[in-house]
């Protein structure tokens, strides 16, 4: 099972993530969209979507230091792990309070509103169910390891090796082994969310409005 989940699932996760994007836009390129809810509830959007994303910005912008880059590297710029640790909690702590209360208040405006919920597919029910395990997880385990309930786990040793090796087509499965389960339940939810991803509203954030800026005015006139 520790080769499946640690060796195999990820690059389920990655064809699913791949090869079902280019297959919705190629086939059902008009449904490439948010399906905007803003006319049915713009009040509650205010605050909700900029607190979201910003939070969703910082994280991913975390993650892609804390595993894309060595330790190595950042031993030989002089930030020993002590400094380290406490650059990636004052950025991390933020980040995950605005993307866990933006993410809140998006889940509350979805499924408290009676408008929104009769405009609320089930596969949208599925998105937000995966990416609060993901979230969940995400901050519940940077929360156990900055109070030190996980003992001395470093995962600049292990998980960010370990997904540096999918990168180079060479899974390190053994990486993984005396990961903390919190962590291995994290891995696991971003997995899902790669694979549902082309089928649900996330898409439209690979599109971007280039031809907007360049399209011809559009002219309104009284009647």
């Amino acid at each position: 099972m520790s080769e499946f989940f640690w060796g195999a699932l990820p690059y389920v996760a990655f064809t699913f993530l791949i090869v079902g994007t280019a297959v919705r836009y190629s086939r059902d390129e008009r449904n490439w969209t948010t399906k905007s809810s803003e006319f049915l509830a713009k009040k509650s959007l205010k605050y909700a979507g900029p607190i979201f994303h910003l939070g969703l910005f910082m994280a991913i912008g975390g993650h892609a230091i804390g595993i894309l880059v060595p330790k190595f590297l950042t031993d030989g710029a002089g930030i020993d792990e002590h400094l380290y640790h406490i650059i990636a909690l004052a950025g991390g702590i933020p980040a995950g309070l605005l993307f866990f209360g933006g993410f809140f208040l998006l889940m509350q405006r979805r499924f408290s509103y009676s408008k929104m919920k009769v405009n609320t597919s089930k596969m949208d029910g599925v998105l937000y169910a995966v990416l609060f395990g993901a979230i969940a997880t995400g901050c519940l385990a940077t929360a156990l390891n900055a109070t030190g309930i996980l003992g001395d786990f470093n995962y600049r040793e292990t998980i960010s090796p370990w997904f540096r090796s999918l990168l180079i087509f060479q899974p390190d499965v053994a990486l993984m082994e005396n990961v903390p389960l919190i962590f291995k339940c994290h891995m696991l939810m971003w997995m899902a969310t790669a694979i549902i991803f082309p089928f649900t509203r996330l898409i439209h954030c690979l599109s971007v409005p280039v031809e907007f800026f360049f399209r011809s005015n559009i002219i309104y006139r009284r009647k």
